[in-house]
């Protein structure tokens, strides 16, 4: 047996130092890329573009250095305690896998994601996927190389999908996406087939009312706008730092429950970055633990508390009042709960619909990078597979294939991690009713703060200490599985729909 040994006394302390400075440049890049999509003019792609690239390529450079992979050479043959070998454990892993990438890719890459902002947006204006699909055949080369470099053995997919959830590999995402459609496509069609007469919120709602009722909502869950902001964007986001995490919403003057919804769900993104370890920023226990866990938080407030009989019993005088309605509790909590025939847009989906809306970009997005469906024919197999999971067809582009600005950030692989995060919400919100006495009561008047510290305790605090399926056992005592959120939807939607048992 090798004996353990003591790592050089500052080993520990440069990697900190140089993974920190990398961490700080990424955060100014998001900061870049926030203001794009927010407030710059649109003249200023070509400069940002520039930007974003030499930071990019600055960033890379500090996390490939020479001295990186020696100090943690160094490091994992010393005897670490817990913390120190989670954060060695991370840098190592992201080490590897950029190691092999060239600066000139990173580069590029960053470079043709800024640049194809605009250009998704005129072609979703437009109507026009042939504006986009050069830019998509661009950007699919780009990360097809970028593949290559990580892993040449691999499927490519599976590389790109590691970038936004480490842990759970591929397989495990597919057996959950499969076990989703098998349960969620025949309670949907009893859905639509009961005699059901849900009510809907009609009429116009002004925009600036919407933004007031969003600022409500956003003060109502107790969001620290002393390190956040709510501003609008084309498709919805959060993105920040635990000392600065901010939130967009947008707005459709027919559909105020959607901006609503939206906002509810950016606060759960927001929320999890403001209670990461402020002490921990700009090491790997001071970041998110990935995207499945990152969406498990905003779909846990969206839909565990947002789309609740008690948080409508709290929230529906302010919205009665901010928008002229008269609407009881129940009412409120039946629209904010419909299963819609006429589903075309996923931000704007039904809690049960919007798995299948997943499970078609995912189908397409996987066939794009394995060379198996021409970009040219993306709108075609789009629409069709609309008919098949949804039962509707777009008439346009604009609310078809060019409705997610996912492809114009390159974000091949990231569309599972919003029905793993579903999923995980479910889990997690389970382990909290077992724990919190109360939870209902709590949020029908309006105390989040139990809620807020158990998931800041068992989720966000701990940032990457432990990998996903090592989290979710800590927090939950079970692995990731997918029972508690089919559960959660049979039951809720089989009481909502008066469905038989």
């Amino acid at each position: 047996m090798t004996a353990e040994r003591s790592a050089t006394p500052d080993a520990y302390d440069d990697l900190l130092d140089q993974y920190g400075r990398a961490t700080y440049l990424g955060d100014a890049n998001m900061i870049l890329s926030w203001d794009q999509e927010v407030m710059m003019p649109e003249g200023g792609t070509p400069a940002r573009a520039k930007q974003r690239g030499a930071v990019s390529a600055a960033q890379h450079d500090l996390l490939v250095d020479d001295a990186v992979g020696e100090w943690l050479d160094d490091l994992e043959a010393a005897d670490l305690d817990g913390d120190r070998a989670a954060v060695v454990r991370e840098i190592r892993r992201e080490y590897d896998r950029k190691a092999t990438v060239p600066t000139a890719l990173v580069e590029e890459i960053s470079e043709a994601t800024s640049d194809a902002h605009p250009v998704w947006q005129a072609a979703k204006d437009e109507d026009d996927w042939e504006q986009f699909a050069p830019t998509v055949d661009r950007l699919l080369d780009l990360k097809r190389e970028y593949a290559g470099h990580i892993d040449p053995d691999a499927d490519p997919y599976a590389v790109l999908f590691a970038d936004y959830e480490p842990y759970l590999d591929l397989d495990t995402a597919e057996r959950v996406l499969e076990r989703l459609r098998d349960r969620l496509v025949p309670l949907i069609d009893e859905i639509r087939a009961s005699d059901a007469d849900l009510h809907a919120v009609e009429g116009t709602f002004p925009a600036d009312d919407q933004m007031a009722l969003s600022r409500e909502a956003l003060e109502t869950l107790e969001y620290d706008f002393e390190r956040g902001r709510l501003d609008t964007a084309p498709h919805p986001f959060s993105s920040g730092t635990q000392f600065d995490a901010r939130v967009t919403t947008r707005f459709d003057e027919s559909d105020p429950l959607d901006s609503l919804g939206s906002t509810i769900h950016e606060f759960g993104h927001a929320s999890y970055t403001q209670g990461l370890s402020t002490d921990d920023y700009g090491t790997p226990l001071g970041q998110h633990r990935g995207l499945t866990v990152h969406e498990s938080q905003s779909r846990l407030w969206e839909n565990h508390v947002g789309r609740t009989e008690p948080f409508w019993s709290l929230f529906v005088p302010r919205f009665n009042d901010r928008h002229g309605t008269d609407l009881t509790p129940r009412q409120a909590y039946e629209a904010a709960n419909q299963v819609y025939e006429d589903n075309l847009i996923r931000v704007e989906a039904d809690e049960l619909t919007y798995h299948l809306h997943i499970i078609l970009r995912f189908e397409i997005e996987r066939d794009l990078v394995a060379g198996d469906l021409d970009v040219a024919e993306v709108p075609a197999v789009w629409n069709d597979k609309m008919d098949e999971y949804l039962g509707v067809r777009p008439d346009a582009d604009g609310e078809g294939c060019l409705q997610d600005i996912h492809w114009s950030h390159g974000s091949f692989g990231y569309f599972p991690t919003y029905s793993l995060g579903s999923v995980l919400a479910a889990q997690l919100y389970a382990a909290a009713e077992r724990e919190i006495d109360g939870l209902e009561s709590d949020v029908r008047t309006g105390e989040f703060g139990p809620l807020r510290q158990w998931l800041t305790d068992n989720v966000h605090a701990h940032g990457r200490r432990y990998t996903t399926d090592d989290l979710v056992r800590e927090a939950t005592g079970e692995s990731f599985a997918a029972d508690h959120f089919i559960e959660y939807v049979e039951d809720k939607f089989g009481a909502i729909y008066d469905l038989a048992d």
